[in-house]
């Protein structure tokens, strides 16, 4: 390190501003106030993708398989993530949601659901029948659901930009905005991480890159299996007369076909309510845009052999995903199995996310969060939701792992 400016030479790089990223290093520079800490950020500004882009849910845990690594860091994350809002006064509410069967074939899956809460240590849930669920949500139709006390929404860009303040003007951390990764290099001394505009140095690295997180592992580890399908979902907005529909969260019994939770309604925490989303296939990993297109992020994915077995998988429902895409008729339409009321013209155009979610080689899209642990170098190749939740434990954990591998 010793043929690296001073102010290019740290203990540890992060590589990522967004939630993850930034609840790592702000986690390490708490434990370790001594040492220096970079993180290094290709945007402009933090939570500039998935952390940004998100339907901005406290979500309860309820969903997850116990012991898995999800239900673990969303049922910990969650209390510290409360935790932190309130003592930084991060706009936020408890408000509770409603997962609804539309129908008695539902009903199974509904009850599986409630019994990987109770799994899960969740308190306070509560079936109940149509006229229970009229009381909760007065608009919503079906044939049971399921009350959930925990869920919430809350403004995940102020988390992450308390977080970079925490890190960055207390605990002296720094941050570099405008420095996308080129490449890494490591050797038995150190590794170093090389930008567009400088090289930095350090003892060690840790990558949240998101989106990008696949090209990153691939820069350290050439054998890197997993590689990122970009799912983009496409929000409406009820228009605000008709705000009134919704009281807090619903959402539907999640298709088991498929690994996302379906269309729902969510009451924003800036004002108004979200419809949806739905996903599809992105052309392009950080597009947002109803037409954006990257012919590399294309290729990446239709040179994969996971996708085309994920799309022989899903075919079926994937094209009924694109189908709502492109037909607002029928995007009216689901939503409609859980608010009758819903008609075409109460929605208007929303926002859009773009989840990256890690498929196998041999096409499993990855259930759990996946960490990888090698050299000098730790990555977290696949963190798509709960992880804005689980974001404050997640990165608590990180650091407990790196410490065993690495002593900052």
């Amino acid at each position: 390190m010793d043929n690296f400016k001073k102010e290019n030479q740290f203990d540890v790089i992060v590589i990522g501003a967004g939630l993850v990223g930034l609840s790592f290093a702000y986690h390490l520079k708490l434990k370790h106030p001594i040492r220096r800490v970079l993180v290094l950020e290709k945007e402009a500004h933090v939570a500039a993708h998935q952390s940004g882009h998100n339907s901005g849910v406290i979500h309860s845990g309820i969903y997850y398989k116990p012991g898995s690594l999800k239900a673990k860091n969303c049922i910990e994350g969650y209390h510290s993530l409360i935790e932190f809002a309130r003592k930084y006064d991060i706009p936020h509410d408890i408000s509770g949601k409603v997962i609804v069967a539309s129908s008695d074939a539902e009903i199974p899956a509904l009850d599986m659901i409630h019994q990987r809460g109770v799994d899960n240590g969740l308190r306070g849930l509560k079936k109940l029948t149509r006229e229970e669920l009229r009381e909760i949500e007065p608009h919503v139709e079906g044939r049971q659901a399921l009350w959930v006390p925990q869920a919430g929404i809350i403004d995940f860009p102020l988390v992450a930009e308390r977080l970079r303040a925490l890190f960055e003007n207390e605990l002296g951390g720094t941050v570099v905005f405008n420095g996308e990764v080129k490449t890494i290099h490591e050797d038995s001394k150190g590794v170093s991480v090389e930008t567009d505009a400088h090289t930095y140095r350090a003892s060690y690295v840790v990558s949240c890159a998101g989106l990008q997180s696949d090209r990153v592992t691939a820069m350290v580890d050439s054998s890197n299996d997993l590689r990122i399908i970009p799912f983009k979902g496409i929000y409406y907005k009820l228009r605000p007369e008709k705000e009134y529909l919704v009281n807090n969260l619903v959402y539907p019994v999640p298709d088991p076909k498929f690994p996302f939770l379906g269309v729902h309604f969510t009451r924003m925490i800036g004002g108004g309510v979200e419809a949806g989303p739905n996903a599809v296939l992105s052309l392009k990993r950080e597009g947002y845009e109803p037409f954006s297109f990257s012919g590399r992020d294309s290729l990446d994915t239709f040179t994969w052999p996971g996708f085309w077995r994920i799309a022989a998988k899903y075919g079926r429902t994937g094209a009924g995903e694109i189908y709502r895409s492109v037909s607002k008729k029928a995007f009216t339409r689901a939503l409609r199995k859980l608010i009758p009321e819903i008609q075409e013209a109460d929605l208007v155009p929303g926002g859009a996310g773009v989840r990256a979610q890690a498929c196998t080689r041999d096409g499993l899209l990855v259930d759990d969060f996946d960490f990888k642990f090698g050299g000098r170098t730790m990555h977290v190749r696949n963190a798509p939701s709960p992880a804005a939740t689980s974001c404050l434990s997640i990165g608590n954990s990180l650091v407990q792992h790196v410490e065993k591998l690495y002593r900052p």
